[in-house]
């Protein structure tokens, strides 16, 4: 059976709850209008607040993208009209389309551990979505990256938690404020997962970008301290995350520059064209970063080939591409970004 963590409602006060439920009732049943609890103000923005939130614990729910309502002074309800994006036929022939491709997308996962079902859906996207630079309506909802392969922030954290809610995988979709003065133009989204009784960050939009040729897993089961190296201030209070022991890249995690050559010894016996790893012995700075090239250049080299290496600094990951011509460009830092061309 299908399990939705609605992590947003949880946190709301009674009142808001029960608007919030009349909400979702008349939205899944593609009500033209219905009634909703009388509220305690006629300020709009408290009745948004629900709405925004209860499409964040549903992103199943595509076709409502706003609202407008009359009251009457003296009744105990409201009366919410919501706006649709399509007409009811077109809604349903979505809802089926997307129902479909969802149970066919997780039956395999169905019996994974809950760390290989988070893999899957995470692999899923950075595999099949390209992000949408001309960031289209569809974009910010499910129906982008399941019905046309691309997507926005919003639109993939959305799917990813859809995804999850069908593997029965605890799922937040998470939201950031935008930061101008930073040079982040717009809000960004990512999910909080519940695996093996803990909380992590993932963030499939981040790693999608990062991606040269492997797949990346930078933004895997991230604590709260790490993702908000990179991450602005949060729009919605979200539960802590603070265990690491689900991080991707844990038993790659290195602290001497002799491990780091060691395993990429290791990769070059198996004739791997990359080697992906993590920095904790330190900050990684570009003295730390040559030393750690120069290592691998000279393994290379033993057996005929060039290396070059891209960093995410903040998350202090590093790849390393293993060629047999030299590469144009030896260092690459890299700055995650939602919109980076796959």
């Amino acid at each position: 059976m299908k399990q939705t963590e609605e992590y947003y409602y949880g946190r709301m006060p009674k009142d808001k709850q029960n608007v919030y439920r009349a909400m979702l009732h008349g939205l899944m049943e593609l009500s033209d209008e219905f009634l909703i609890p009388q509220v305690p103000t006629t300020d709009g923005n408290w009745l948004y607040d629900v709405f925004f939130q209860l499409r964040l614990d549903h992103p199943e729910i595509f076709w409502a993208v706003g609202f407008k309502y009359r009251y009457y002074k003296d009744s105990p309800n409201l009366i919410l009209i919501p706006e649709y994006i399509f007409d009811k036929n077109k809604i349903r022939e979505h809802q089926k389309a997307m129902g479909a491709r969802v149970d066919k997308l997780v039956r395999p996962a169905m019996k994974f551990s809950e760390w290989d079902k988070e893999k899957y859906v995470h692999d899923f996207i950075c595999e099949n979505i390209r992000y949408d630079k001309l960031k289209k309506p569809y974009s910010h909802e499910i129906l982008g990256p399941l019905g046309q392969g691309v997507g926005v922030c919003e639109g993939i954290a959305k799917t990813v938690k859809a995804l999850c809610d069908a593997v029965q995988l605890p799922c937040i979709v998470a939201l950031s404020e935008a930061a101008p003065e930073r040079g982040v133009k717009y809000r960004h989204t990512w999910n909080v997962i519940t695996v093996d009784g803990q909380r992590y960050h993932l963030d499939a939009t981040f790693d999608n970008s990062l991606q040269r040729g492997t797949p990346r897993y930078d933004y895997f089961n991230l604590d709260d301290r790490h993702i908000f190296r990179d991450h602005e201030t949060l729009v919605l209070p979200l539960p802590p995350c603070t265990a690491d022991k689900g991080y991707y890249y844990r038993p790659l995690s290195f602290t001497k520059p002799e491990d780091v050559e060691n395993r990429a010894r290791q990769a070059l016996r198996k004739k791997q064209p990359h080697f992906v790893f993590h920095w904790r012995g330190g900050g990684l700075n570009r003295e730390i970063l040559t030393d750690l090239l120069n290592r691998c250049a000279a393994a290379a080299a033993e057996r005929g080939k060039c290396v070059s290496c891209s960093v995410n600094t903040a998350q202090a990951v590093v790849q390393l591409d293993f060629t047999d011509a030299p590469a144009g460009e030896t260092l690459l830092v890299q700055q995650p970004d939602e919109g980076n061309e796959l």
